[in-house]
């Protein structure tokens, strides 16, 4: 029983490499980005090898990708219509030892696992840099590129919640919330590409800037609370049997992930 679940795991994160990407679904975000530092968001991948080092303490079933951290639902019958989550707004910092540039994006969506066709997400984007720190709310609706959100902001220590809707397969809503400024931004969405429905993820990723991962930064800790998702029956689902992802990088495993009924905790061990 145990290897049939490793198997299917192995295969439905497998199937991961067949869903496309887009090079240019973020061009005209980049462009509009002060600093011209682009944001390319990439469907989950699974890692070639195993990690040599793996610091993680879960024991779930885990999965190591190169650029998702976090947990996974995948639907049997039901259709996931929702997925949501709050967490606390971290102040992302240089790995050991680095100099430069570091990122990270928190988010939660539906699809971009084992669904090929469409992925609807939303999130903030945690950047250290010698000018500072900055953060980013962006949505998106692939293969169409991200667009960034306006009048909304962000500081260190704030609650943040991040929801998706679809309100059918091609149309739904991406919303965030600054629980503490009161600011909410949110946009509609209409004659998408398909969503399938079968996912629903919170995730911390590794984004692509210009064809390539960005330098990952030490973004702490980042917990979804009240993480949950709606199936189209009405129920109301949570993490508990999702699958588990840590980002793997040059043979180290550099995240641990864990649940409960109703959180998904991402930490950075790197």
């Amino acid at each position: 029983m145990f290897a049939a679940t490793l198997l299917c795991q192995v295969l439905l994160a497998t199937a991961a490499f067949a869903i496309p990407t887009s090079e240019q679904r973020f061009a005209q975000r980049a462009a509009r980005r002060a600093t011209g530092f682009a944001h390319q968001s990439q469907p989950n991948t699974l890692s070639e090898g195993t990690a040599q080092t793996n610091l993680v303490t879960n024991t779930s079933h885990v999965a190591y990708s190169p650029n998702w951290a976090g947990a996974v639902l995948v639907a049997d019958t039901a259709t996931y219509t929702s997925v949501t989550g709050s967490f606390v707004v971290p102040t992302p910092s240089e790995p050991s030892g680095g100099s430069g540039t570091y990122s990270a994006s928190a988010w939660v969506g539906i699809d971009g696992d084992t669904c090929q066709t469409a992925i609807l997400q939303t999130g903030v984007d945690f950047t250290v840099s010698d000018s500072g720190v900055s953060y980013d709310a962006w949505y998106e609706w692939f293969p169409d590129f991200a667009h960034d959100f306006s009048g909304i902001s962000f500081a260190a220590g704030d609650t943040v919640t991040v929801t998706v809707t679809a309100t059918s397969t091609t149309g739904g809503t991406a919303t965030i919330t600054n629980e503490s400024n009161g600011q909410t931004v949110s946009n509609t969405f209409s004659d998408q590409p398909a969503l399938c429905q079968t996912n629903a993820e919170w995730i911390v990723e590794d984004f692509e800037s210009g064809g390539s991962l960005v330098s990952f930064a030490n973004f702490g800790t980042v917990t979804f609370t009240g993480a949950s998702a709606t199936t189209n029956s009405g129920s109301t689902v949570g993490p508990p049997g999702a699958s588990i992802f840590d980002i793997e990088q040059n043979n180290q495993v550099i995240t641990d992930v864990s649940t409960t009924d109703n959180s998904v905790t991402i930490s950075y061990v790197g």
